[in-house]
């Protein structure tokens, strides 16, 4: 599932680290987390969907490695952004 031009820009300007950011870690993990959760929403609908399924493990399996490797450079940043999204 895409993401609407206005939600992706709003979530790029929350989490944007300097004025032209669109490639950070944060950011992201937080576009990753809205595309998670549009398919999470579209899968309680559609429960026999296995293509989008398998596409949300993918993306799950995306931003776990970007968290992974945020932690490893930076934990105070990790846990910034893991609380802005309520991630655990």
């Amino acid at each position: 599932m895409v993401l609407k031009k206005e939600l992706k820009a709003g979530v790029i300007d929350k989490f944007k680290v300097h004025a032209s950011d669109t490639g950070s870690p944060e950011v992201q993990i937080a576009l990753l987390t809205e595309r998670i959760n549009q398919l999470v929403e579209h899968l309680k609908k559609h429960k026999s969907d296995h293509h989008s399924r398998r596409g949300l493990l993918i993306l799950v399996g995306q931003r776990k490695r970007l968290m992974l490797y945020l932690g490893n450079e930076d934990a105070k940043r990790l846990n910034g952004v893991a609380a802005a999204l309520h991630l655990g």
